[in-house]
């Protein structure tokens, strides 16, 4: 039977075999006395052993056993090594450690790393537990909570499960080390080593800046205002840093959104292209479609125009975050300038090339003899095919559609000017006119005769197309129909409403509103068309007819 103590060890209370007391005693005096000769940090050293010391002993006690012995002073002594198996000179010291189980333990533990903490220290933790560069981990952070908002979310549980590494011991097991009485001297030593150059710097400084301000005869005031200002210039220089960094951060963010972007962009785009839908599902400008080089090419090269200088943001924004990330090679970037250059001629070619492609207008005309007797009168008629384009009111307009005609996908156009005149000979002729451009009258010429208009003229009614047709790549090069019909003097015409919304430049004699030119008759006279069927008084008021022309525009 033996006698149990009862002792206070850490902060913790154990019951003690005595026995196990005389041998943990003797362990602590021998450490003790093994520090005696550099007291520097003594307390402190054996402080942190016996806090590990109590955290062994707890894993000893269970419900069932709540007395510790000597078999587990024993173990313990062997977990952290006896004091005579270090030597207090640097050269016995270094030899112990190179022979010594002393170094890295097989498994690491999870703690909030506060000396390398920027909020809490759970990304510095977790970086010495994986051995990661410490900003990956806080990127990492950052993505997944813009991405998902479980970012946020994760790193809170952590900062409430996480333990912080307080003590040597647990600083010691958070880096991997062994827990034992060389780590945690040499830890210690090593903290009071950096702590003491900081005060010894500080006090350096202080006394340097004492001393100039002795030697300048400077006023302990003006001293005083001196190390205020230092003291604000470093606060602002933290403060900068903190806000370099954080502009850092929001760099690589915007640049990586972007540089996805363009990436899915590009995958799209050739995609779509190579399964032949990309002008159907991806709306470029028109003048994409013009250029002699192929549209998927100039779109990548604008891509990359546009990419490139955002993977540069990226990559200096990274090195803002972190002084650890390398530039790149000088093969890299001068391989990557070239690319850049190539894309840039490239696009600047595409555009003189469009710039260009419209600089002359072109004609083709064409007249056509209306077989019509002298006592026909000629009826005057627009219409539409609505199975290409359907068109609730027919009027003149400058948007061109795209759509498609026997399989072929052609622009769909509006934009025609009819007018009436007065012929010089005793026929009704009717002549088409139609414009385009091009990059020389050859080629404006050669636009303008592809044009694809018709007409029908069945007995006496001329029905014109209310629409024409172009090319696909010819979307942009403003082109027009003009339709005009000579009337012979003493002839009759009747405008029917269809042909309201594309009249122009049309003489008449009466005083008529634009509404009052569709669906009545008109007589050519000299001075131009006069109504034959026109009512004199609308309303109250007497519409009064006049000999003076007027024109029509719409």
């Amino acid at each position: 039977m033996n006698k149990t103590i009862n002792i206070n060890l850490g902060g913790y209370f154990f019951h003690i075999d005595e026995t196990a007391y005389k041998k943990l005693k003797r362990y602590l005096d021998a450490i003790a006395k093994s520090l005696s000769d550099d007291p520097e940090g003594k307390n402190e050293i054996i402080a942190d052993i016996e806090a590990r010391i109590c955290e062994l002993l707890s894993e000893k006690i269970t419900e069932t056993r709540q007395v510790v012995n000597e078999l587990d002073i024993h173990h313990i002594i062997k977990i952290m090594g006896e004091p005579e198996d270090y030597s207090d000179n640097d050269e016995s010291f270094q030899e112990t450690k190179s022979k010594s189980n002393n170094g890295k333990s097989n498994s690491k533990k999870l703690f909030r790393d506060r000396e390398n903490r920027f909020i809490s220290g759970v990304s510095a933790g977790i970086a010495q537990y994986l051995d990661f560069d410490v900003v990956w981990i806080r990127i990492a952070f950052i993505l997944l909570t813009i991405f998902s908002g479980m970012g946020l979310i994760a790193y809170i549980v952590l900062w409430i499960v996480t333990p912080e590494a307080k003590t040597t011991a647990e600083k010691l097991q958070m880096e991997g080390e062994r827990v034992t009485i060389d780590n945690i001297e040499k830890k210690i030593r090593e903290e009071i080593s950096s702590f003491k150059e900081t005060i010894e710097d500080g006090a350096n400084n202080v006394k340097k800046k004492v001393a100039d301000g002795f030697q300048r005869n400077v006023k302990s005031v003006t001293f005083g205002l001196k190390q205020l200002l230092n003291i604000i210039g470093s606060i602002i220089t933290v403060v900068f840093n903190v806000i370099v960094k954080f502009m850092g951060i929001i760099i690589v963010v915007f640049s990586a959104i972007i540089l996805i972007s363009i990436f899915f962009g590009i995958f799209s785009l050739g995609s779509f292209q190579l399964l032949g839908y990309g002008e159907d599902l991806i709306n470029l400008p028109d003048f994409v479609y013009d250029s002699i080089i192929p549209y998927w090419i100039l779109t990548i090269c604008l891509f990359i125009l546009i990419g490139f200088p955002f993977l540069f943001f990226f990559i200096l924004g990274l090195r803002i975050i972190s002084s650890n990330i390398k530039q790149l090679s000088k093969t890299v970037s001068l391989s990557l300038l070239i690319i850049w250059i190539i894309a840039l001629l490239t696009v600047l070619f595409a555009g003189i090339d469009i710039g260009t492609s419209g600089a002359y207008n072109g004609t083709k005309t064409e007249t056509y003899p209306l077989n019509l007797t002298s006592r026909d009168t000629l009826l005057l008629k627009m219409v539409n095919d609505d199975e290409l384009n359907f068109q609730d009111k027919l009027r003149r307009s400058s948007k061109r559609i795209k759509v498609e005609d026997n399989g072929v996908k052609k622009i769909y156009s509006t934009n025609l000017k009819v007018s009436v005149k007065k012929s010089n000979t005793e026929e009704f002729i009717f002549k088409i006119r139609k414009v385009s451009e091009g990059r020389n009258k050859d080629k404006a010429s050669e636009n303008a005769t592809k044009i694809d208009y018709d007409y029908s003229i069945i007995n006496s009614t001329l029905k014109l197309n209310a629409f024409f047709l172009s090319h696909l790549y010819r979307r942009s090069r403003n082109e027009i129909v003009y339709i005009t019909i000579y009337i012979p003097e003493n002839k009759v015409l009747h405008i029917d409403t269809s042909t309201y919304g594309f009249l122009y430049e049309t003489n008449y004699n009466n005083n008529l509103y634009n509404g009052d030119l569709t669906s009545h008759f008109f007589e050519m006279t000299e001075k131009g068309l006069n109504c034959t069927d026109c009512i004199k008084w609308r309303g109250n008021k007497k519409r009064k007819y006049n000999s003076s022309s007027k024109k029509i525009n719409n």
